[in-house]
């Protein structure tokens, strides 16, 4: 365990993975900020953390507009990364494999929430177009279609990257203009009224601070009740599957998502799967156990079922993370807690977290900074619409 340097910094940040480290990367280049940040983080190689277990994927077929705003931005960053992370030579340039997702729909009620997701990211400038089955076929003749009537499906700034590139980047570049990383832990917090006026780490040291701001993704509940607050973000694990086919595709894969709720994409010469179990329930934080069977007897059955030429694949990696959930309506919750205004929250993106994570943290980090969001509008994400009853509506959730 690490000491502090200081006994006080104006912003408290719990959790150093993508969420942590994105706020406090923007607040150390953000214009008329200049105070303190401290950026706590219980296993510095974030073994288990959501960052460290991401597909990082990125898209912009969502069916709200400030969701699809989130990744459009998202997208922007990942083109021009070096020159927002300040055009160092040393910084990489990042590449975005566009090779889309593809929803395939096999209703008419799914077929029609496509077609009118397709409308709204058109309307802002998205590529998305609903294809009709023989569409569909017609550009991606391996798949197996007779239950599928349309699908939707973007080819421009939507498909992979490599999150793990720019998450090291906020990190070393958040250090590198004074944002102090402490391998510990917040094990409490002191209120006073409507204000956290301190945190207690692990060793015992009591930390004075200005904001605290919960990034501990799956753990996000914790860190809240520490404060006195609620939150509706649990765990929940879902699975990877890396493989390798006996017969490869003559083209990319676009990430497609089968009406079983099982994904699966182009991964460099292999192939990646992806799906929830049958039984998504919270589990706790450190529960990574994983069901063998569920690739036997989903998985694997969907992906042969949905293209044929996938009978023969071999798995050759696999593992389990876990989402930050929010059960409430599985969008983000940010922003002040009302009964205690600073506290901060970024938390519950319940999968879209590291494509959503430059926007976000931008966001979080004008909010500490000048107590509104500048750049983008995200109040529609507002962490009191949990108390207010008042559910965040996105029909596009994976």
């Amino acid at each position: 365990m690490q000491t502090p340097s200081r006994a006080s910094y104006d912003v408290v940040i719990v959790g150093g993975a993508i969420y942590g480290s994105a706020v406090a990367w923007w607040l150390s280049q953000m214009t008329g900020f200049d105070g303190t940040v401290l950026v706590v983080e219980r296993d510095p190689t974030y073994s288990f953390a959501s960052t460290s277990h991401t597909n990082s994927c990125i898209r912009q077929q969502f069916s709200n507009p400030t969701n699809i705003a989130v990744s459009q931005f998202g997208a922007e960053f990942i083109h021009n990364f070096r020159d927002f992370m300040g055009g160092d030579e040393t910084v990489p340039h990042l590449t975005l494999q566009s090779y889309g997702y593809m929803y395939l729909a096999d209703t008419p009620e799914f077929t029609e929430d496509l077609r009118q997701a397709q409308k709204i990211q058109h309307s802002l400038g998205a590529a998305t177009k609903h294809m009709s089955r023989d569409e569909i076929a017609q550009s991606y003749p391996f798949y197996q279609l007779d239950d599928i009537i349309a699908g939707n499906h973007n080819l421009v700034d939507e498909g992979y990257f490599d999150g793990g590139t720019m998450f090291d980047w906020f990190k070393r570049s958040a250090r590198a203009n004074g944002a102090e990383y402490v391998h510990n832990e917040v094990t409490a917090m002191t209120r006073t009224g409507d204000t956290v006026q301190s945190v207690t780490l692990a060793c015992g040291t009591q930390i004075a601070c200005g904001t605290v701001v919960n990034a501990s993704g799956p753990r996000a509940k914790a860190t809240a009740a520490m404060a006195g607050l609620d939150l509706p973000v649990v765990p929940r694990k879902r699975y990877t599957y890396v493989f390798d086919a006996a017969h490869p595709l003559d083209r990319d894969l676009p990430l497609t998502i089968d009406p079983s709720g099982v994904h699966f994409r182009s991964e460099g010469k292999y192939y990646l799967a992806g799906c929830p179990p049958d039984h998504d329930v919270d589990v706790a934080y450190d529960d990574f156990a994983f069901d063998h069977s569920l690739w036997e007897e989903k998985v694997w059955p969907t992906i042969a079922a949905r293209i044929p030429q996938f009978e023969a694949i071999k798995v050759i990696n696999e593992w389990v993370g876990h989402y930050a959930y929010n059960t409430f309506d599985q969008n983000a919750l940010v922003g002040r807690a009302q009964s205690c205004p600073n506290f901060i929250f970024v938390n519950g993106f319940s999968g879209h977290g590291l494509q959503q994570s430059p926007a976000m943290g931008r966001g979080v980090a004008e909010l500490i900074a000048y107590g509104m969001y500048r750049s983008l509008d995200l109040s529609v994400f507002d962490v009191n619409r949990v108390e207010r009853d008042a559910t965040f509506v996105e029909t596009a959730v994976i």
